[in-house]
């Protein structure tokens, strides 16, 4: 079943397929399947802050958005992105769900940008972090040295994009990215240091398609 997923996900890749589908009105360049489990998590975690690194079209943060509206309280998605172009940050911040929505435009690696970020999440207490911009292995790897300190015991680190590492070599001709340089080696390195996160298994068992294979990283302690 893995390799025929991998051969779907390939062959779908040709046709842009996650450019597909939006969310209330706004491109989300996600899988259906992905966003899904999203679902399940953030209902099942209830958080009051999501951290998107990645904000592309916005999609993404709109939707973690209007699922905080549906849960309640006072959660709040914050947005990270290198370059929020023009376009887009008008479709966000013209959009009914901006209210529950902070952006920040940069790097999300860099010091002074990630600080202001953990400021903004002290007073959090239930974080979910989803990685999902520059996909090479030092950038998330040093993602995930940086925001793994926001996630608390039984919320999640998700990165995306893991798939990668499974794909044919040369899949991303015009990107840094490929084979052996990608999210699934940064979290292989991770793992061997930071004990607090192990691989949920049982998340792309139930999906069977993702681009987050060893990717829904569950906080086991404090």
């Amino acid at each position: 079943m893995h390799s025929l997923s991998l051969k779907w996900i390939s062959e779908t890749a040709k046709d842009k397929y996650t450019y597909h589908v939006s969310w209330m009105g706004i491109p989300i360049i996600q899988f259906p399947q992905d966003m899904i489990a999203m679902q399940e998590l953030i209902w099942r975690i209830k958080p009051d802050l999501i951290v998107e690194t990645g904000i592309a079209h916005g999609g993404s943060i709109i939707y973690y958005a209007s699922l905080l509206e549906l849960v309640g309280a006072n959660g709040l998605v914050i947005g990270i992105d290198r370059d929020i172009r023009s376009r887009n940050r008008a479709a966000i911040e013209s959009h009914p769900m901006f209210k529950r929505i902070k952006m920040f435009e940069g790097s999300s690696t860099d010091t002074n940008l990630s600080q202001s970020v953990i400021d903004a999440a002290k007073d959090r207490q239930r974080i979910i972090v989803v990685l999902d911009s520059n996909h090479t292995h030092d950038h998330v790897l040093r993602e995930l040295e940086i925001y793994s300190k926001l996630v608390k015991k039984d919320s999640y680190l998700v990165v995306f994009d893991t798939v990668i590492e499974d794909m044919p070599e040369g899949s991303f001709p015009d990107r840094p990215w490929d084979t052996k340089n990608n999210p699934k080696t940064a979290v292989r390195e991770f793992l061997q240091t930071n004990k607090r996160f192990v691989i949920d298994d049982e998340i792309e068992k139930k999906l069977l398609i993702t681009v987050a294979p060893s990717g829904y990283l569950k906080c086991i302690s404090d």
